[in-house]
């Protein structure tokens, strides 16, 4: 007599976790996902952890959020999981401005972003 389950969005053999509202602009957060995409898991954590960007931090935990979610939830080898995707998204962005010469106002946009990152199990090659 519950509620039915909702449908997976992703295959079998994936998980994704998102974060939103990344106080950075989507360009400089793609930068950092080319960093993990194709990667194995371990691997990305480790480059994401030594990263000199300072977005790297937040994009580590959502990586880590979507390795729990592939162990705890779907019951995946965290062992065999690499980074199938990361796509960057825009979010909101704050107007703020500031008095310049002659009367004018100069615009300053401070942009807001989101990250998904998919994981997949991936069958070891012998």
């Amino acid at each position: 007599m519950g509620k039915e389950n909702n449908p997976r969005r992703v295959a079998e053999n994936e998980a994704f976790a998102k974060t939103k509202m990344l106080r950075t602009s989507p360009q400089k957060l793609n930068l950092v996902a080319q960093l993990i995409r194709g990667k194995k898991v371990d691997r990305a954590l480790a480059d994401l952890t030594f990263s000199h960007k300072r977005i790297a931090g937040d994009v580590r935990k959502c990586l880590q959020s979507a390795i729990a979610n592939a162990e705890n939830n779907h019951g995946l080898d965290v062992d065999n999981l690499v980074v199938a995707e990361a796509w960057v998204g825009k979010n909101l962005v704050m107007k703020r401005g500031r008095p310049r010469a002659r009367g004018r106002y100069g615009k300053i946009m401070k942009p807001f972003s989101e990250i998904t990152i998919k994981v997949r199990q991936v069958e070891e090659q012998a």
